[in-house]
């Protein structure tokens, strides 16, 4: 299945669980299970906000975005971010007001049963979801995979408190769970944001793929050639490394390109989905960065 495919099914994971998460609250009144149902209209908008920046992210070069448009996945996980906050001020305002007005728990083994299935539905999606999102390096997949997998997390807490006021009777244990559950999407929301706003500032590709291309270049490395200037950065799926090959100066033209074709080819081999953009210039020639006029 493709990354839009995953990202189809969890617009419809969603729908049912929010039919099941909001049923389980109507049969019991629980504010706890209010508060998961809120987080699944969470999912729903974010699976479907997700849905459309692959799409936007998929699309080819054009005169306004040369580059491409792979950054647009990095707005998928910031905008379900924002909606995590959302969704927790939400629960924590609905706790509040069952702390001013207890109500006792009704029908709670239907509302179980329902919270319990929705979770399985959620967890074995978003287990799906993200080795695929690891596959395709998709930042809009991985941010809904890891936001199912807080509502599974959040689920089960809500379960297991529900049942403790079962036992307990004690009715002020569902709303403090239901402001444990907005605390802990919150903790959610932060590093979402987080993540696409290191995203959209051109982060440095991992260090283990760096290495992979460190090797690469070394193969081609020896007394009459040379890289430096080495830098990457990551945009959504997308990598790019852009360098200086230094080669001796009385190489032709045709003879320098040749080599670089093979330099590129390799590290494109090395690394899946990377982008190398190589500057030919002579052995005896620098090229000299960050000169502190040209920042000013």
């Amino acid at each position: 299945m493709q990354v839009s495919s995953y990202l189809k099914l969890s617009v419809l994971v969603a729908l049912a669980t929010i039919v099941l998460k909001f049923g389980a609250w109507w049969f019991t009144s629980s504010v706890g299970l209010l508060s998961d149902a809120l987080e699944s209209l969470v999912n729903l908008a974010g699976a479907v906000f997700a849905l459309l920046m692959v799409t936007i992210a998929a699309a080819p070069p054009d005169q306004d975005h040369p580059y491409g448009h792979h950054k647009a996945e990095y707005f998928s996980s910031g905008f379900e971010g924002l909606l995590i906050f959302a969704a927790a001020l939400a629960i924590i305002w609905a706790a509040g007001e069952r702390y001013l007005h207890p109500q006792p728990l009704q029908s709670l083994g239907i509302g179980l049963a329902l919270s319990i299935v929705s979770s399985a539905m959620n967890g074995g999606l978003a287990f799906a979801m993200l080795r695929k999102a690891r596959e395709h390096r998709s930042a809009a997949l991985e941010g809904d995979a890891r936001h199912l997998f807080t509502d599974v997390w959040t689920s089960v807490g809500v379960v297991v408190a529900l049942v403790a006021v079962h036992l307990t009777g004690w009715l002020w244990l569902d709303p403090t769970i239901a402001i444990a559950v907005a605390l802990n999407i919150l903790r959610e929301g932060v590093s979402l944001v987080w993540g696409a706003t290191d995203g959209l500032m051109d982060r440095a590709l991992e260090p283990d793929v760096r290495r992979t291309i460190d090797d690469t270049l070394r193969g081609f490395a020896h007394q009459t050639i040379r890289f430096d200037h080495i830098v990457t950065r990551r945009a959504g799926a997308r990598r790019f490394v852009d360098m200086h090959m230094h080669m001796p100066a009385g190489w032709t033209l045709q003879r320098a390109a040749a080599l670089r074709a093979s330099v590129e080819q390799a590290l494109m081999s090395a690394v899946p989905g990377l982008r190398a953009t190589i500057q030919l210039l002579p052995m005896d020639v620098e090229a000299h960065f960050d000169d502190q006029k040209d920042l000013k």
